[in-house]
């Protein structure tokens, strides 16, 4: 007679819903377009002390792959580190080969966004109408990048997560201050994208770090009013 031993086989939590899951503590994503792998640690070890949990390197400026993986490698694996303005499938594979698991696109498209889902990548592509918003989360984004939210405004905004699924995390990006960012959270937003207003190239050390935590102390200050 044989004797058949069942065995358990236990599914680790993908890596994408881990990350949303801790980025939601403190949802802001450091947009540090312009940076320069000389600089690329110091400016992520300040944005990591302040709070900052996600870091996203623009695509369209030189040397940003290697700012990817220099930070991947310098930083603590609770911070998010990935692309940005990541336009096609080729650009996904790239930055997942420098270390990379977050994707940041300033649009909608269907193929990025599975390819990112597909590696495992934490997948937040830009939409700014319903039905492209529909199609990111067909397509398995995590998150949707409301851009240019300056464009949409709060009254597009509250109308647009009016149809969306409960739950759907929106992170408005473009002109963020930290005095924006409760007037945002109002109106059904859940993170942020925060670029020039906190990183500029020559943007000091010292500035960074004073920037970072004014905004990291904004968002701390709606959750303690809600």
């Amino acid at each position: 007679m044989t004797t058949t031993t069942a065995t358990s086989a236990t599914t680790a939590t993908p890596y994408a819903s881990q990350a949303l899951q801790h980025l939601s503590a403190m949802p802001l994503v450091a947009i540090l377009r312009g940076l320069q792998p000389s600089e690329a640690v110091a400016v992520g070890q300040t944005l990591a002390q302040a709070g900052f949990r996600a870091l996203e390197v623009p695509l369209n400026r030189p040397g940003a792959l290697e700012c990817i993986r220099l930070l991947t490698q310098a930083l603590p694996s609770h911070v998010v580190v990935g692309g940005g303005t990541m336009l096609t499938v080729a650009d996904v594979e790239a930055v997942h080969a420098a270390g990379g698991r977050l994707m940041v696109s300033p649009n909608c498209d269907a193929a990025v966004i599975r390819r990112a889902v597909a590696l495992d990548m934490l997948a937040a592509p830009g939409i700014v109408t319903p039905t492209e918003a529909f199609v990111a989360l067909q397509a398995g984004a995590h998150a949707l990048k409301l851009f240019p939210a300056e464009q949409v405004g709060h009254g597009g905004a509250k109308a647009l997560l009016s149809v969306l699924p409960a739950g759907t995390p929106v992170w408005p990006v473009g002109g963020i201050t930290p005095e924006t960012i409760a007037p945002w959270k109002r109106v059904g937003a859940t993170g942020f994208g925060i670029g020039g207003q906190l990183y500029t190239p020559g943007t000091s050390i010292e500035q960074l770090a004073q920037r970072a935590a004014a905004y990291v102390a904004a968002y701390a200050a709606t959750l303690a009013a809600v």
